[in-house]
């Protein structure tokens, strides 16, 4: 039988990038449910395309228009609208995995209800674990669900790690350090005269990955790498002081595991998300992925150097969140989300998103993070807390 899949933001490009795997599988897979926030015109195509049974617009109006578009084709996908239909299709019994593709805080509720139902969970949101790690990996224990992580970096460390490590404690004695590395993003060795002048057009531009604004801005000020370092804290059962962010231009290492033994474990590809998706689709076995084979000669080498943490303050920024603990680290990302979106508005500098972070850091009342109920009120308390400091 094949494999029924929920593509949770499928608009996105891990969304765009996922169905592009399955349609290489339609032996092994097919689309259950798609979701989108308001792309008409493009989850219509892929609705046609893929035909799942569910497709669900978190916005009503874009909700209405994309079902008489289907009316129209004579498709008989049911269309859906708001986030509890985006929690529906995350838990359907008919489900056996869930790609969790939404960008930011949004996707929190979905991924959580994927995890309290047994799914596989394909891991693409980082902000859901950053922002309710304790509850969220309580939920995959409690109800059996696999966690594979989708993130380049983190599926790189799985794919480093022993099998079965998180379930033998004696792995852990094993594990000196783990290298999460990161591209340094298009502003790498600029100087902070130089960032407070960076527009939203050359922030967005990555030199390495095709990503959405938001992850891109987050790539620029390395905030995108602080989130990961929380997210593989929970991940992995490691704190921040375990591990070293290690700037890797070519982005051709994903991320390294090293060893007690002074042994170095790494996964290497094209930066291509296709790879780690159709690794967790199909893990613990292999599919193909679309993906062209790495030509070692042609990337004739490859650079490391250590982050600049005093000009891109989001790595300390992050590490200090983890390390708080509560609801320090739904703060961060609250924060973080109004700043990027106020930076794209043009309404911030560049170099104020990490200063309003840490500003909202500095003046919050830190919560035991153990209910959605305290995680949701720390994460509104944050916006609102840096909405009223940009300027409208």
């Amino acid at each position: 039988m094949r494999q029924m899949i929920t593509v949770l933001g499928a608009t996105g490009s891990i969304g765009k990038s996922t169905l592009d795997v399955l349609a290489r599988h339609k032996d092994l897979y097919q689309v259950f449910a798609l979701s989108a926030n308001t792309q008409v015109d493009l989850l219509l195509q892929q609705c046609l395309t893929h035909a799942p049974k569910y497709a669900v617009m978190v916005d009503g109006g874009s909700a209405q228009q994309l079902a008489e578009a289907l009316k129209q084709h004579g498709s008989k996908v049911e269309v859906l609208t708001g986030v509890d239909a985006l929690v529906e299709i995350a838990s359907d019994s008919e489900v056996d995995q869930v790609m969790a593709a939404i960008v930011g805080a949004a996707g929190l509720l979905p991924t959580l209800a994927a995890a309290q139902a047994g799914k596989r969970v394909l891991l693409a949101n980082k902000e859901a674990l950053v922002m309710s790690g304790q509850l969220f990996m309580q939920a995959v224990l409690d109800n059996q669900a696999e966690l594979l992580p989708i993130d380049s970096e983190h599926n790189a460390i799985f794919q480093s790690l022993p099998l079965g490590y998180g379930q033998d404690p004696s792995y852990q004695q094993q594990i000196e350090k783990i290298l999460l590395t990161a591209s340094g993003g298009p502003f790498r060795g600029w100087g902070l005269d130089a960032l407070s002048k960076v527009t939203p057009k050359q922030a967005v531009k990555h030199p390495n990955w095709s990503m959405g604004q938001k992850i891109s801005v987050d790539s620029a000020t390395l905030m995108n790498k602080g989130l990961e370092l929380i997210e593989a804290c929970w991940l992995f059962d490691v704190t921040p002081q375990q591990i070293d962010v290690v700037v890797h231009p070519e982005s051709i290492i994903h991320s390294m595991v090293q060893y007690v033994d002074g042994s170095v474990l790494c996964q290497m590809g094209n930066p291509d998300m296709r790879t780690p998706i159709a690794y967790g689709l199909a893990w613990p076995e292999r599919i193909t992925s679309g993906v062209k084979p790495l030509n070692l000669f042609e990337v004739a080498q490859l650079n490391f150097e250590a982050p600049d943490h005093q000009t891109f303050p989001a790595l300390n920024l992050a590490a200090q969140a983890f390390n708080a603990g509560g609801t320090a680290a739904t703060i961060l990302n609250a924060a973080n989300e109004v700043a990027v979106d106020g930076f794209l508005r043009e309404q911030i500098a560049f170099t104020s998103i990490s200063s309003l972070i840490d500003e909202t850091l500095n003046a919050c009342t830190l919560e035991a993070a153990d209910s959605l109920e305290a995680i949701l009120q720390a994460d509104a308390w944050a916006r609102r807390f840096v909405k009223d400091r940009i300027p409208s």
